[in-house]
């Protein structure tokens, strides 16, 4: 058998270059080499594609602002009592405005906004956006739901307000303002956490706590 020149041949195995391109063949990658695939991106789409991961978030965030409506509508059909009723409402609409201002909104979104008091007596308001996904992200039906309901319900109130003010029915009338002024507010909340309102804001809070801790 002819055996390769020493210095000069190929070792046995090893593929010389392309009879087209002339150009040597790329290195093939050793079978048990660890090749790192990144999943990360696939599982979180995965989960952002899914129903509902906050239920009694989602339930509780309808609930009580949907029974507000309902029982504003066919409270006559269940008491002859105004004062009741009046009560019942402002009760549902209070709940409905801790609710979705202290839980639903962080749970279904990552957004949370509150108002604080500094030791001179001024406001400030605070809006905040999770900016980083986790695992506990929301997902796009969550968020659907929760912007869906956000919207509409303080829609709803003004027909009433409207509806109540045409028709004369005057008592009614600051239990409907209160309904839209509580809705109002944290819609307007969120819209600013949603479009970036927290900027601004949070310079104005980022020299309170600085003025605040200097002293300790």
């Amino acid at each position: 058998r002819r055996r390769a020149v020493r210095g000069g041949g190929r070792r046995r195995g090893s593929p010389g270059p392309s009879p087209l391109t002339g150009l040597p063949p790329q290195a093939l990658v050793d079978d048990t080499e660890d090749v790192s695939l990144d999943f990360g991106s696939e599982e979180e789409l995965a989960l952002r594609k899914a129903k509902i991961r906050h239920p009694l978030a989602t339930f509780f965030h309808l609930f009580f602002r949907v029974s507000a409506i309902i029982t504003y509508l066919f409270c006559d059909w269940f008491s002859n009592s105004f004062v009741a009723c009046f009560v019942t409402i402002l009760l549902l609409l209070s709940f409905d405005f801790w609710s979705v201002k202290n839980v639903t909104g962080r749970l279904l979104v990552g957004l949370r906004w509150w108002n604080q008091i500094d030791e001179d007596g001024k406001s400030h308001w605070v809006f905040e956006a999770k900016r980083v996904p986790t695992i506990a992200a929301s997902t796009e039906a969550e968020a659907r739901i929760f912007w869906l309901g956000l919207i509409i319900c303080p829609v709803i109130w003004t027909v009433f307000f409207f509806s109540t003010l045409f028709s004369l029915k005057l008592k009614w009338l600051a239990l409907v303002i209160a309904g839209i002024s509580l809705q109002t507010a944290n819609l307007y909340g969120y819209i600013h956490c949603k479009l970036g309102g927290q900027k601004s804001i949070s310079r104005v809070t980022s020299r309170f706590f600085v003025t605040a801790d200097a002293p300790k």
